[in-house]
């Protein structure tokens, strides 16, 4: 089976509002078997605008992926990041 991924990138506004997003994500993360390949906040841009913190995240599935996103304990951690970040954010399966 292939491989979920959580592909994002994240403008952050407010730096110490964004730990508590931080902290209630990675144990969101754990729960469901993420494992985090990607966290970024310095990015060699090659094309685009995009300026923030890239993130991708791998779960066994696209089905695993989505129950993380759709859990309730990312539900809350998203929650804090709307407030304190632009984000683009998309899940994918893997080849």
């Amino acid at each position: 089976m292939a491989k979920g991924y959580l592909v994002a990138r994240i403008k952050v506004h407010d730096k110490d509002a964004f730990e508590e997003f931080k902290s209630l994500s990675g144990a969101a993360i754990k729960a469901h078997g993420g494992k985090v390949l990607v966290r970024n906040p310095v990015n060699d841009q090659r094309e685009g605008d995009g300026k923030g913190l890239a993130i991708v995240i791998e779960f066994e599935s696209l089905d695993a992926a989505t129950a993380f996103y759709e859990s309730e304990a990312y539900t809350q951690a998203r929650r804090v990041r709307e407030k304190i970040s632009d984000t683009e954010l998309f899940l994918v399966e893997g080849l």
